[in-house]
């Protein structure tokens, strides 16, 4: 019988020994591959497709977005309207999104309608017309929401950082202007519709409480589709976005955007490799102490105890190519020197003191616990194994990072962080 008069052990997160579920994987009679996991008490499901599909890959400014707006806004045999209104009558919901590199269609069902689903699925991404008057619309709208994003200082603080880090001819550089819209037509986007989608390289996830004829029903919609396996994937294109920008010493910029603004919007970053580097599963336990959660360095200095922000945080950007170390925050106009100094500060306390125990035991715990969260439930499983796949890893980076996260010591945290939180390899930006 259980004692009530007595306290339950309180266990650490890092006390857990935690292990990835496995995926199922088939291949489609085209060669596209089909990552599965079949979990959950529900009868739902998702399925995503990945389509080579981004930005780094358009040759007119806005094609690759506009093109994977457009997708659901009609089809030779139905318009927009009838598109939706098809999945919302089965309670479903169909998404796209766009990426530096990849471009996604999804489907979120009841598993008992994906008979239905999946061949309005199939035709979105083969016969999308993409309509005068649909892009005419799209444009109007795009140019309304960017002329009010303008005006917001943290809105131009992320354009322009990334074009002062990577280059505005880099895919990761690069940044939309009203103009950009106006050229915009229905050729360019039937052309790159048809290289990236129709004919394009793709690779599908499916999780949740799956039929049992999953197989066959993806087989049926998409296998014989003229799509390609995405390990085949060569298109002259990654040699321009993988190699790291060197630092830019002593570079700082402050714009006012609005005279009339009451706060700045800061960034300050500097170039970074991508998961494939020795040393980036670490640094991610160091950006966890210097300002990668609520009780991170950054956040107890400026936000708690000088009250310069409501929030403050660092973060490696997640690109599949070379990355960048970002701060970011937005402060009154008349503090963000102040601000940025104090950013210096932790760096340099970083740089010359140890971590005590009680603070790595936090961030280990967090750290864990944020591991279990994407471990909880089927969609969350496969959002992970998308990660470790589509940046060419296995299952073993799953691993390593948490032996790193248990195992890093202070002393190896302290030595990060006087290789790369150096203030003269930080670009600053400010935008008031």
């Amino acid at each position: 019988m259980l004692n009530r008069t007595k306290a339950p052990h309180i266990k650490d997160a890092i006390e857990f020994d935690l292990h990835l579920k496995p995926y199922d994987k088939f291949v489609l009679d085209n060669g596209v591959e089909v990552f599965a996991i079949n979990a959950g008490a529900q009868e739902v499901l998702q399925i995503e497709l990945v389509f080579f599909a981004g930005n780094s890959y358009e040759t007119q400014h806005t094609v690759a977005a506009a093109t994977n707006h457009l997708l659901k806004n009609g089809t030779s045999t139905k318009s927009a309207f009838q598109i939706n209104e098809h999945f919302d009558y089965y309670g479903a919901y169909c998404t796209r999104a766009c990426y530096n590199e990849t471009a996604t269609v999804s489907l979120h069902t009841l598993s008992k309608h994906l008979p239905v689903l999946l061949p309005v699925m199939k035709e979105i991404i083969t016969d999308a017309v993409f309509s005068e008057e649909e892009l005419a619309t799209f444009k109007q709208n795009s140019k309304q929401k960017l002329s009010v994003n303008l005006k917001k200082c943290d809105f131009v603080a992320n354009r322009l950082i990334d074009a002062y880090l990577y280059g505005e001819q880099h895919p990761y550089g690069k940044y939309t202007k009203a103009e950009d819209y106006d050229v915009l037509n229905t050729d360019a986007l039937k052309k790159h519709f048809q290289q990236y989608y129709v004919q394009g390289y793709c690779v599908i996830f499916v999780a949740g409480k799956l039929p049992d004829d999953i197989e066959h029903q993806i087989n049926k919609n998409f296998g014989t589709l003229t799509l390609k396996n995405h390990t085949g994937l060569n298109t002259g294109n990654e040699k321009s976005f993988n190699e790291v920008p060197e630092p830019v010493t002593g570079s700082k910029k402050r714009i006012v955007n609005d005279e009339t603004g009451l706060q700045g919007a800061i960034r300050i970053t500097r170039p970074f490799p991508n998961r494939h580097h020795p040393d980036f599963q670490k640094v991610m336990v160091l950006n966890t102490v210097f300002g990668g959660f609520f009780g991170s360095r950054l956040m107890a200095n400026i936000r708690e105890e000088k009250g310069y922000t409501y929030g403050i945080h660092s973060y490696v950007q997640n690109h599949l190519g070379p990355t960048a170390w970002m701060i970011s925050t937005e402060a009154g106009k008349d503090v963000c020197e102040a601000a940025i100094q104090e950013i210096y500060k932790e760096m340099k306390v970083l740089r010359e003191e140890l971590i005590d125990e009680e603070e790595l035991l936090l961030v280990r715990n967090y750290l864990i616990g944020i591991i279990l969260g994407d471990l909880d439930g089927p969609f969350h499983i496969i959002g992970r194994w998308k990660s470790i796949l589509l940046n060419n890893l296995d299952e073993q980076y799953f691993y390593d990072s948490i032996q790193t996260i248990k195992n890093i010591s202070a002393e190896e945290l302290r030595e990060l962080a006087v290789k790369y939180l150096q203030p003269e390899a930080f670009q600053e930006l400010v935008v008031i």
